[in-house]
């Protein structure tokens, strides 16, 4: 079966979330992606802010995520939960992955931004459980870690959420 690679920067870090989205995902390597800013930003349907990889052009500027491979036949429904054409694309990006060697890989943008919105404290969750889970460095979790949060209206999508993670 074709794989595919993808870069991971926000919730799907997690491999508990990503995997009951695309059971084929196998993590690869840590990877960095220059010239972009990790942002909790991107408009969600459901009224809260999750991560982007904004596209900035400074040198100094650098996402980290995690660089997984999934059968080709897993893409669509990755798709379907990003909810491709509804506020996020796809592009193919080059990355340096920890090992030193340089990879192309898609991962999904954001096209409806709102700096206002704040993301839900499960989303949140999802995002630094997987920066833990894959050792992400220390400065670039505090990172994560300091990003406000806000509880979720809706009792049992949070707990459902946050399930995942027990």
């Amino acid at each position: 079966m074709k794989q595919l690679i993808y870069f991971a920067y926000g919730s799907n870090m997690s491999s508990k979330r990503l995997k009951q989205r695309v059971p084929s995902a196998q993590f690869v390597d840590l990877a960095t992606l220059y010239g972009h800013d990790l942002r909790f930003h991107k408009k969600s349907h459901d009224g809260s802010a999750k991560c982007n990889a904004l596209e900035t052009g400074n040198v100094d500027d650098y996402v980290i995520g995690t660089l997984f491979t999934m059968d080709a036949a897993h893409k669509k429904a990755l798709d379907w939960a990003e909810g491709l054409g509804f506020g996020y694309e796809i592009k193919e990006v080059e990355v340096k992955l920890f090992s030193g060697q340089r990879e192309i890989a898609f991962t999904y943008y954001a096209t409806d931004i709102d700096e206002t919105l704040l993301p839900y404290q499960w989303y949140h969750t999802h995002v630094l459980n997987g920066a833990i889970e894959h050792g992400l460095p220390k400065e670039y979790r505090a990172k994560i870690e300091n990003v406000r949060t806000i509880s979720d209206p809706d009792r049992v999508r949070h707990q459902n959420e946050s399930d995942i993670h027990q």
